[in-house]
Order: C-alpha cells, then sequence, then structure tokens
C-alpha cells in the first residue's frame, strides 16, 4: 500500500507543476498587465520601471525558473491589484467556494438518484458473481455477504462517480459564484483573469489543481482499499 501511496503521490505533484507550467506560458500571452493599473497619463519611463520591478523585463525562461523556485515555496508573489500576498488572498476565498460545494452536495437530488441507481445496479451484478454464492454456501449470515462481500466490491463505480460529480459541483461554482457575486475563489479567479492579475490567477489554478487531485488521490486510494489487484496493478 506504501508503493501505492507514493506513485499516486508522485502523479498528484505531476499533474499540478504541468497545470502551473501551462497556465504560466498561456497568462504571458494575454497582454502586458502593467498598463491596466498605471494612470493613463504616465511617462514610459515609468512603466518601464514598473515592469522591471514586477520582474516582466526579464526573458522568460527567466521569469519561468523564478516563478518554479518560488512556488516551491508557496510563494506566488503579490496580488497586482489588491496588494496582497497571492496564494493568501485565494486561500480566503476558499471555504465559500467549499461551503457552496457542500450546500450543493447536500441538496444534490439530482445526483443522489443517479448514485442510487448506480449502486443499486452494482450490487445487483455483485450479487450474481461467484465469490457470493460461494459465501452463501459456506453459511455466512446473510448481513456478512451483504456488508463485507457484497457492498465493498460493488463501491469502486460508485466512488468513481462521487468523485467525477464533486469536481463537477466545484467546477459549477464557478459560475455560480460569478451570477450571483458569492465572494468565492471562482468569483476571485474570473476577475484575475480579467484584470491580468497573473500572481493570483496561478495562485488559483495551483489550489484548484490541487483540490481536484487530491479528490483524485482519495478515489485511487480507495480503489485500492477496496480492490487490492489495482494496488498489484500500480506496483508493476
Amino acid at each position: 500500500m506504501r508503493g501505492y501511496l507514493l506513485s499516486r503521490l508522485g502523479q498528484t505533484a505531476l499533474v499540478v507543476f504541468l497545470s502551473l507550467t501551462v497556465v504560466f506560458f498561456l497568462v504571458r500571452l494575454s497582454g502586458d498587465p502593467v498598463l491596466l493599473f498605471l494612470p493613463m497619463d504616465i511617462q514610459a519611463k515609468d512603466i518601464n520601471e514598473t515592469r522591471q520591478r514586477l520582474g516582466f523585463n526579464d526573458p522568460l525562461a527567466v521569469q519561468y525558473s523564478r516563478f518554479v523556485a518560488n512556488a516551491a515555496r508557496g510563494d506566488f508573489g503579490e496580488s497586482l491589484r489588491y496588494r496582497r500576498d497571492a496564494l493568501r488572498l485565494v486561500l480566503e476565498r476558499l471555504p465559500a467556494t467549499l461551503e457552496l460545494g457542500a450546500t450543493a452536495l447536500l441538496l444534490a437530488s439530482f445526483y443522489a438518484a443517479r448514485i442510487a441507481r448506480l449502486t443499486r445496479s452494482s450490487v445487483l451484478d455483485t450479487l450474481n458473481e461467484e465469490f457470493v454464492l460461494t459465501a452463501r454456501a459456506k453459511g455466512l449470515a446473510e448481513w456478512i455477504v451483504i456488508g463485507k462481500h457484497t457492498l465493498k466490491n460493488s463501491a469502486i463505480p460508485i466512488v468513481t462517480l462521487a468523485g467525477l460529480e464533486t469536481g463537477q459541483l466545484l467546477g459549477g461554482a464557478v459560475i455560480t459564484e460569478t451570477i450571483f457575486a458569492w465572494p468565492g475563489l471562482g468569483r476571485l479567479t474570473v476577475q484575475a483573469l480579467l484584470n491580468r492579475d497573473f500572481p493570483v490567477v496561478l495562485a488559483a489554478v495551483f489550489v484548484i489543481s490541487v483540490t481536484y487531485t487530491l479528490i483524485n488521490l482519495i478515489v485511487d486510494l480507495l480503489y485500492g482499499w477496496l480492490d487490492p489487484r489495482t494496488r498489484r496493478e500500480a506496483a508493476a
């Protein structure tokens, strides 16, 4: 199980790194953010001094190297708009998004119906497996047959669907927060994109990618617990 966990943690770190790398280069293609925050009548030398102070005059490779080194320490810089630490600003908005997602999950009837249908069909399929018939032939109590053998082996598709729907709820929170001005992470990210607030965008992508990959990691670990064959395949 330890090797399986280390393998999944390595994949999680790689996904977060690649997500940040892609967004870093994409936001650099969206234009110069300095002009959005300086007065219209500012002189060219002041614009250049601001760009120099923020590091935008450095070659892209230098900017990327500095970004990777700082991000490894959890430092994504200062928000260009709010003049505050970008990661701390993002983390302050995260509870509102989690609250919204948890509320939607609890009110979650459409999703509950899908999970209930999947649970029923998966349990019915598992009841016809040979190991269940063998357990009954041995004279095991029905609650042991259902609880220990049937439900555990029926849970993999249920866990998969629950993980996917949790991710969908978090993604849908971006739309809800933007429409209803909910002070969450999704609305902050949209505003940062419109304002080209690169540090906040990168910090938000970091938190979102970590959240999504942690959900996937939990699902993978549940796979390994529910079905030992998954661990053996990963080790191989």
